[in-house]
């Protein structure tokens, strides 16, 4: 099966494809967020913006979108570096001043779902890496689509970003659905040892910028 590294998603659209649905201040352990609750209208999925600051008619605005992740996010699951990467980001737009944090669901194992990503990370605890795993299980390296990300920044009114992320691919994404990407930000997690090789296999496989591994590696 041919190893896939992630696609740009839904061909590009000329009007949207999501609807705005409930706008409310959201208070948070990070600040006091704008919330923003949408309905994805080709998927049906439910996605939130968190906003921090006035950004109307701003630019490179500091944006993260962060991909569903239940067992890292909300049970602080060490094998991945998800839940760090979301609390990590908060802050940084806090720290900003502005921001907006995009929490996409659909997204959950890089687009393969709960179960299947479950499945996948018993065969990483029997040896496999992580693109090995999917593709074992006869599913995608990477199934997530951007497109939805790119419909919100569009609703907002956001015409280019200030990307939070180590993964070129989310870039691509969201310049090829016409959101300009200023410059791509580092949010560099340090490494545990119970996801050092998933790390490893991300930066080596899936070409995410991960230059801070290279001491760890070195030393070890």
């Amino acid at each position: 099966m041919k190893e896939s590294k992630g696609v740009l998603g839904r061909s590009a659209r000329t009007q949207s494809g999501v609807q705005r649905v409930v706008d409310l201040q959201l208070t948070t352990v990070y600040g006091d967020f704008h919330a923003v609750g949408y309905l994805d209208l080709e998927r049906g999925d439910e996605q939130m913006a968190l906003i921090y600051g006035d950004i109307d008619g701003t630019e490179e605005t500091l944006t993260r979108l962060h991909s569903e992740c239940l067992t890292g996010d909300s049970f602080g699951s060490t094998h991945c570096e998800c839940g760090d990467q979301l609390s990590t980001a908060l802050r940084a737009i806090v720290a900003e001043g502005r921001g907006i944090l995009l929490y996409l669901r659909g997204h959950e194992g890089r687009g393969i779902g709960l179960l299947a990503k479950l499945q996948a990370m018993k065969l990483q605890s029997e040896g496999l890496d992580t693109v090995e795993a999917n593709l074992a299980l006869g599913l995608p390296v990477d199934a997530r689509d951007y497109g939805v990300a790119a419909d919100m920044l569009h609703d907002l009114g956001v015409p280019s970003v200030r990307l939070l992320s180590n993964n070129p691919r989310k870039r691509e994404a969201l310049e090829h659905h016409g959101i300009e990407v200023a410059e791509q930000v580092p949010l560099l997690i340090p490494p545990r040892e119970q996801n050092l090789s998933y790390l490893r296999t991300k930066r080596e496989r899936l070409d995410h910028h991960l230059p801070h591994l290279d001491a760890v590696i070195h030393s070890s």
